[in-house]
C-alpha cells in the first residue's frame, strides 16, 4: 500500500467535497479578477511554460490570481511531472525537505510523488533531506493540487520541496539540481507564495511590485535584496528564488507578470492586506 499524505486543508482553504470544489476553482476562473473564462487543455500545446509563480492562499482571497497561472498552463498543455516549491510556516521537519514516495489526496483524487525525479534532485543538490514531516500539515503546496487536478486530473505526478531554509545560496543550489535534474524532461516547476503580509494596501503593492520587477528580470539576486532592503514579508520567498534559478538554467525567455491583486481588492478592507502574483516563465 502507498503512503497517502491526506489533505489538512480540504473545508477550510478550499472546498471539502468534489463537486464544491469543482465548482469553487470554476468561479476562480470565472471571476472579475480571474481569466475570465474557463480553459480548455490542449491536447498536444506547445509546452513553453518552464514554471509558474502561484499564491496560496484561501481560494475565496487569493483563487482568481491563482487561476491566471493555471489558464496559461492548460492552453500551453499538460506537463508529465509538476516540481512544487513551497515555503515551510509550521516549522516541523527538515530545513529543506522533499517527499521521494506516496500519494497526495485531494477531494480531486490521487496525485503521485515522483520518486525517480525527487531521488535525483536530492542526489544532485546535497542540501535536500528526505523528510515527510515537513509535509504533514503544511498547506503551501497542498492548494497548488486542486488547480492542477482539475485540469489534469490524476495524468501527471508531483515533487513536493519544503523550504524551512530560504537563503540565496541555498535557493541557488536547489534551483540548479532541480535544472539539472528536469533538463529535456517534459516538467513545469511551480513556486508557491503569498507576497507582502498585512500591511495597508498602497505600501503592499509598492513594495510588492519593487519584487516583483527582480521576478521579472530573472535576478534572484535583486530580489533577495529587494525583499531584504524593504522587508518585504512575501512568505515563498525562496522557492520564488529557486524558480527564477532554475528558469534561467533552463533557458527561459522571459518572465511574465500576469496578475496581481490584493485580499483588499477581494474584501474592500484597503487597512491590512495580503499581496497575490501570478508569474509566467517560458521557454
Amino acid at each position: 500500500m502507498a503512503k497517502v499524505r491526506r489533505p489538512t486543508q480540504a473545508g477550510t482553504f478550499y472546498q471539502g467535497n468534489t463537486e464544491s470544489l469543482r465548482r469553487q476553482i470554476e468561479n476562480c476562473f470565472l471571476h472579475e479578477f480571474g481569466p475570465g473564462k474557463i480553459p480548455k487543455v490542449t491536447k498536444a500545446g506547445p509546452r513553453q511554460v518552464i514554471g509558474l509563480v502561484c499564491p496560496h492562499a484561501g481560494y475565496m482571497f487569493s483563487g482568481p490570481v491563482a487561476a491566471h497561472a493555471y489558464y496559461k498552463l492548460a492552453v500551453d498543455g499538460k506537463p508529465n511531472v509538476v516540481v512544487i516549491l513551497g515555503p515551510n510556516h509550521m516549522g516541523y521537519g527538515s530545513a529543506l525537505a522533499v517527499m521521494t514516495e506516496g500519494l497526495w489526496r485531494t477531494p480531486l483524487g490521487d496525485v503521485e510523488v515522483d520518486g525517480e525525479i525527487a531521488n535525483r534532485i536530492v542526489h544532485e543538490s546535497r542540501i535536500v533531506d528526505v523528510d515527510e514531516t515537513a509535509h504533514r500539515f503544511e498547506h503551501s503546496i497542498e492548494v497548488q493540487l486542486p488547480f492542477l487536478q482539475y485540469l489534469f486530473g490524476s495524468q501527471f505526478r508531483i515533487v513536493p520541496l519544503c523550504f524551512l531554509m530560504q537563503d540565496l545560496s541555498s535557493a541557488k543550489e536547489v534551483g540548479q539540481a532541480v535544472a539539472k535534474v528536469l533538463a529535456g524532461k517534459d516538467a513545469v516547476i511551480i513556486a508557491s507564495s503569498d507576497m507582502t503580509h498585512y500591511e495597508p494596501q498602497e505600501s503592499a503593492a509598492r513594495k510588492d511590485r519593487l519584487a516583483l520587477e527582480a521576478v521579472e528580470a530573472m535576478d534572484e539576486a535583486k530580489f533577495f535584496l529587494t525583499v531584504e532592503e524593504h522587508q518585504i514579508s512575501a512568505c515563498g520567498y525562496g522557492p520564488i528564488a529557486t524558480l527564477v534559478s532554475a528558469a534561467k538554467f533552463l533557458n527561459a525567455k522571459e518572465a511574465k507578470l500576469l496578475c496581481y491583486k490584493t485580499s483588499g481588492n477581494i474584501t474592500g478592507d484597503y487597512s491590512s492586506v495580503v499581496g497575490y502574483a501570478a508569474v509566467c516563465f517560458t521557454k
